[in-house]
């Protein structure tokens, strides 16, 4: 017994591949997304590891919103990292280490999440996680919005000299953002190729 495939239209994410018979099912799911994207980003947070000298620990965080982003494209993206950030700010003890609120010094990253996301979401909507290379530039975008909102937030927050804060919230995590780049650069394609050939079928 074969199992249908949607066609892949134009501009589709791997979320629009998921099944939707009618508008409110598609309404369901949407929701369904947006929730899960948002307790997944703050699961993935929780695998956070302190670096000495630095208020901005190592988490899983940023490879989820960067999934995220390129599986859900802006819209869904955008409103599940809203709904994390919003529900953070609320007091959910989901930010990294259990943290919530808005005035911890990293929180300038978890505005960045927001705007990558939206960012990456956009990009995979023009074909920016078909291939390796293209996924390499779409996570490379994703990330440089991540510190270019944190980075400054984490100087203000703290009084740090702009060398100070690139060293402590930038310099430690660029080995393991590449890491998890690399990840992504085999992950999304390989899921468009085992699409692609599914529907082929």
């Amino acid at each position: 017994m074969s199992t249908a495939v949607a066609p892949v239209r134009p501009g589709a994410v791997l979320a629009d591949i998921l099944p939707a018979g009618t508008a409110a099912r598609a309404r369901a799911r949407d929701v369904a997304l947006v929730v899960g994207g948002a307790a997944l980003t703050g699961i993935a947070a929780q695998f956070a590891v302190p670096l000495p000298g630095s208020p901005v620990p190592v988490t899983g965080q940023t490879f989820a919103v960067l999934l995220i982003g390129a599986s859900f494209g802006p819209v869904r993206a955008f409103l599940s990292l809203l709904l994390y950030a919003l529900a953070g700010m609320a007091g959910m003890p989901w930010f990294a280490e259990g943290a919530s609120g808005y005035g911890m010094p990293s929180f300038g990253y978890v505005i960045g999440m927001v705007l990558a996301a939206v960012a990456v979401g956009a990009l995979a909507r023009r074909g920016g996680d078909r291939t390796v290379l293209r996924t390499a530039g779409t996570m490379l975008l994703g990330s440089a919005l991540i510190y270019a909102v944190g980075v400054p937030y984490l100087a203000l927050a703290t009084g740090m000299s702009a060398g100070q804060a690139i060293a402590a919230g930038l310099v430690p995590f660029l080995i393991g953002d590449a890491l998890k780049a690399a990840l992504a650069m085999g992950a999304l394609p390989t899921a468009w190729r085992l699409i692609g050939r599914r529907g082929s079928n």
